[in-house]
């Protein structure tokens, strides 16, 4: 059974599992590395400060009472933009819905807050992530992501929401 639960700054500790499980499991699919959260990053003020950024949600999903999977949805450069970010599915509870379950919890947040918009970046390559979205609706934003150390460009999706 998937369950989800929105987390507070006291959440900080399962938060760091999965993020620290995300960028070890998946480091391609994100713009953070492991090393940026390890060693100096990995401290619990900095945990607690990015479960309690203003105006944001993060999502945690738990699959049979264990930590599955995460997602945030943060404001994003312009108002009535959210952000979806820090999406990831550990690879035992992938194909199950649980994907599925974050994006609808982050999206109806984002209606909550008013949003019109709700925008996220993919790493090039990410062919389960782009199918992801596409299910959920969220389609090419046509504008250039931002600028990896490779020279390649995240695809930035984006989906128009209710509220907007």
């Amino acid at each position: 059974m998937i369950e989800l639960r929105v987390l507070a700054a006291d959440d900080w500790a399962v938060w760091r599992e999965l993020r620290l499980a995300s960028l070890a499991e998946d480091p391609h699919a994100f713009g953070a590395t492991l090393a940026q959260w390890q060693g100096e990053g990995d401290r619990e003020e900095r945990w607690r400060a990015r479960l309690s950024l203003p105006g944001s949600c993060s999502v945690l999903a738990t699959l049979d009472g264990e930590p599955a999977g995460m997602a945030g949805g943060v404001p994003g450069p312009e108002d009535g933009v959210i952000e979806l970010i820090s999406m990831w599915v550990g690879k035992g509870a992938r194909g199950r819905g649980v994907g599925d379950r974050l994006i609808r919890a982050v999206e109806e947040w984002a209606v909550r807050e008013g949003a019109e918009v709700l925008e996220l970046a993919v790493m090039p390559g990410n062919a389960h992530a782009l199918a992801l979205y596409g299910r959920h609706g969220f389609t090419d934003a046509g504008q250039a992501g931002e600028l990896l150390p490779d020279g390649r460009r995240t695809h930035v999706m984006a989906k128009r929401l209710a509220s907007g």
